[in-house]
């Protein structure tokens, strides 16, 4: 796979992920009630949790 064709699945990956979050979010402030799902708390973690998983895919192939 050449680096154009790369980058292109990672935004279609990116985006695609980016929409089901966008939904799954907005579910979750139908159901609490409130106007948004995610308090900074959680979005902390969440920032977290995503830049590790940055960091496994860029290990990936360094064995």
């Amino acid at each position: 796979m050449n680096k154009n064709t790369t980058i292109l699945l990672g935004v279609l990956i990116g985006a695609a992920t980016g929409l089901i979050a966008a939904i799954l979010l907005t579910r979750r402030a139908q159901k609490t009630e409130r106007e948004t799902a995610i308090t900074s708390g959680e979005g902390l973690k969440l920032g977290v949790l995503i830049f590790g998983l940055l960091r496994a895919i860029s290990a990936l192939g360094d064995d």
